[in-house]
């Protein structure tokens, strides 16, 4: 029995304590103790439901998603009525890593705890560890100590980079991040150990139910699993996870990527318990939109492009279509030295880019994101069933450079383009409204709090990216003291740091988080966000009745 197993085998029952709305596609399930955590999490992965779409562990908590409110009130009414007393098997490794224990934090850790720094290495290396959930990145798993003495709290405000290998601490939990990305936890120590490679049969180094011992060296860390020792490369230094290789199929070459071009398609769901957002376009209906104009199925990967910048040439014949920001399109013709003037194609309707023409696609002047669909669909290596690139993970192809050759499918047999239509846009001189329903962790926060959080104008801050839009006004407070264990999160949730300014989370997210959400912007309303610049205001409202819960889920969730 593993040590996460005796653990569990102390609660004498198992079972739901509460269902908490967690947006219109989710609920958050609370439940009495970790080993009815990990059967609710075994049965529904063993059991899926009709419409149910990721399953998040956490050390009190199962996050379930679904595909739509009808979906997500008959997985509320299921989880109600099933028997969580039998234990969950969890397969146990020991794995060791090597630490050099020179975090930022160290000090402020030692402080916290009343260690001198000696004594919190020591406590760190001289403890075992058990992987309870994994979570927030993929390879990111959440450890559990056999004492408390390393409890601390996690920064007032998260970092928006945290290195790669970082070892930290945040609340009761030890963590190692497998890639740079923003983070809130206090940081103690660094380690080359490679968290989560692709290439391996398990792609996740601690996996839940694993016991992890750290080892604290002066020199380069290295991992060690049961007897091997592997020296690693850096894991900042690692490749990508996927490239766009060149030759059959090739339809189009960047010449100019602009400030950030991605691939997208609508995402890579499922695969949450494993850390691993679903990425895909932050506006996905103006991706649907584009792929209907060149007549391919709505998924099919396409370029995001954050104000625009692009400048793609034709290797081949192609028909391409424009959608999401406006920005101005000109395409030159393939002949230097005729008189064929530039052409000028519209945003939201088909064109023809033939080979050897240059399509240059201008700064966006109204909204931020522009989606590019090519008929056929842009080819290459998926990842975990998706071309998305996850910009927080890692997963999926590079951001376009200079030079990158993409694939072109074939066109589907009896394919059509589309009609001309328009792309729905904020408009820039006056705040942009989001529906929200209440989020899982609402009670964080007094009545006058939620009133500030509705009736103010927030500023979306330069600091936005895919992960989420960080906004700016009048700070939140909370109304109660302590930290919030790690839960799952989801699209679209507004996390409320400690310091008060809420961040609204897009689709790389992280896959759980420690900060309670006070409210979740409600599925239908998440394209508007994806198209918000830096300076622009946005303001929450509560959705009405048709857009919010089942009445099955509200009578089943907490006040």
């Amino acid at each position: 029995m593993s040590p996460i197993q005796q653990q569990a085998s102390k609660a004498t029952h198992a079972e739901v304590t509460g269902i908490r709305p967690a947006g219109n596609r989710a609920i958050l399930v609370e439940l009495s103790s970790l080993d009815a955590v990990l059967s609710l999490q075994a049965q529904l992965t063993a059991h899926p439901q009709p419409g149910q779409i990721d399953v998040i562990a956490a050390a009190a908590t199962v996050l379930v998603t679904a595909e739509s409110s009808q979906a997500i009130g008959a997985l509320a009414a299921h989880v109600r009525g099933l028997d969580l007393d039998a234990p969950a098997e969890i397969q146990s490794a020991l794995v060791t890593i090597d630490v050099v224990y020179d975090g930022e934090d160290l000090d402020e850790v030692a402080s916290l705890t009343g260690l001198g720094r000696e004594a919190v290495v020591a406590a760190h290396t001289g403890q075992l560890w058990t992987a309870a959930f994994a979570g927030f990145a993929p390879g990111f798993a959440y450890l559990t100590g056999e004492n408390p003495s390393l409890e601390v709290p996690r920064r007032r405000s998260p970092r928006t980079a945290v290195p790669a290998g970082a070892v930290a601490l945040g609340g009761a939990y030890s963590a190692v991040y497998p890639r740079q990305s923003p983070g809130g936890w206090q940081l103690i120590g660094r380690t080359d150990a490679v968290m989560w490679d692709l290439g391996r049969e398990n792609p996740a180094l601690i996996r839940p139910g694993d016991t992890v011992r750290f080892n604290a060296v002066r020199a380069q860390a290295i991992v060690t699993a049961g007897q091997q020792a592997e020296t690693r490369q850096p894991a900042e230094d690692q490749p990508a996870e996927e490239e766009f290789p060149a030759g059959e199929g090739a339809g189009l070459i960047v010449r100019k990527p602009g400030l950030q071009a991605t691939i997208q398609d609508l995402g890579r769901p499922g695969f949450a318990s494993l850390g691993v957002s679903s990425a895909g376009a932050l506006d996905r209906g103006a991706l649907r939109r584009a792929n209907r104009l060149v007549g391919n199925r709505e998924g099919a990967a396409g370029i995001e492009l954050l104000f625009g910048g692009l400048e793609l040439e034709a290797l081949t014949d192609q028909v391409l279509a424009v959608t999401g920001a406006e920005v101005p399109l000109e395409i030159t013709p393939a002949s230097k030295g005729g008189t064929t003037p530039a052409r000028h194609p519209e945003c939201d309707a088909p064109f023809a880019l033939l080979a050897g023409e240059m399509l240059k696609v201008g700064n966006a002047t109204r909204g931020l994101r522009s989606y590019l669909a090519v008929r056929g669909g842009i080819g290459g290596p998926e990842a975990l069933g998706s071309r998305s690139t996850d910009t927080m993970s890692g997963v999926g192809p590079n951001l376009l450079e200079a030079g990158t050759v993409l694939p072109v499918e074939p066109a589907n047999p009896g394919s059509v383009v589309g009609h001309p239509e328009v792309s729905p846009l904020p408009e820039s001189d006056q705040a942009t409204v989001l529906r929200v329903v209440p989020g899982p962790r609402q009670d964080w926060f007094s009545s006058e709090t939620l009133q500030d959080f509705l009736k103010q104008e927030w500023t979306v801050t330069p600091q936005s990216n895919r992960i989420g839009l960080r906004l700016k006004g009048q700070s939140l407070s909370r109304s109660r003291d302590g930290e919030l264990s790690s839960e799952g999160t989801v699209r679209g949730a507004v996390q409320v740091p400690p310091e008060g300014q809420p961040v609204l989370f897009l689709s790389d997210h992280p896959v759980t988080g420690g900060y309670p959400v006070i409210a979740v912007v409600v599925h239908a309303d998440l394209d508007k966000a994806a198209q918000l610049p830096p300076g622009t205001t946005v303001r929450f409202t509560a959705a009405p009745p048709s857009a919010a819960l089942p009445e099955t889920l509200k009578e089943s969730s907490h006040a």
